[in-house]
């Protein structure tokens, strides 16, 4: 039963909401609300992979091999960068960013809306570390219910990773022996 009459419980908790969001950030600029609904939808996001492995009858290994850990690190790292700061993924970000100029080799330094209904996803979609949470997961999932494909496509973005290590290490190399 949700009452919305003055002082009934909706009431009450919307009003908490409010408090906890004004005593936090003073200035409100922080997107308290929008962060309850990202860890929201980060629950339901997990819990829907659950369910899947469980129904699939997918055994939990006993504990992660050291190797997939290694694996899923590296291309957790590469596809979350390239999901929040690549230049070829920005019309995914476009609709809850602004662009602000370029940030190293093929990359972009965008942020976040200001707009209340965007701001959340803005600053989640432009920060590696916030994504890599959402990959790691999905890379994890996938490991249990598709593990060839799943180690396939993991090998193929830390094979990317090397080779953009290689490339930035070749460049500084260059520029280092021509005094560039």
């Amino acid at each position: 039963m949700t009452r919305t009459a003055e002082g009934g419980p909706v009431s009450r908790v919307k009003g908490m909401l409010r408090r906890v969001e004004h005593t936090y950030a003073a200035d409100g600029g922080r997107p308290i609300r929008g962060y309850l609904v990202a860890m929201s939808a980060f629950a339901a996001y997990t819990t829907g992979w659950a369910l899947l492995v469980r129904r699939r009858g997918r055994p939990l290994p006993d504990r992660p091999v050291p190797w997939d850990v290694a694996l899923t690190a590296v291309a957790t790292f590469r596809l979350s960068r390239l999901l929040s700061k690549a230049s070829v993924t920005s019309p995914l970000r476009a609709p809850f960013t602004t662009f602000v100029g370029p940030q190293g080799p093929a990359e972009l330094h965008e942020e976040a809306r200001s707009d209340d209904r965007t701001a959340t996803v803005g600053e989640l979609v432009t920060c590696p570390f916030c994504v890599s949470v959402w990959v790691a997961s999905s890379l994890t999932a996938g490991q249990l219910l598709w593990p060839r494909a799943t180690r396939t496509a993991m090998g193929a973005l830390t094979a990317l990773a090397g080779a953009d290590a290689l490339q930035l290490t070749y460049g500084a190399l260059v520029d280092r022996t021509t005094g560039g």
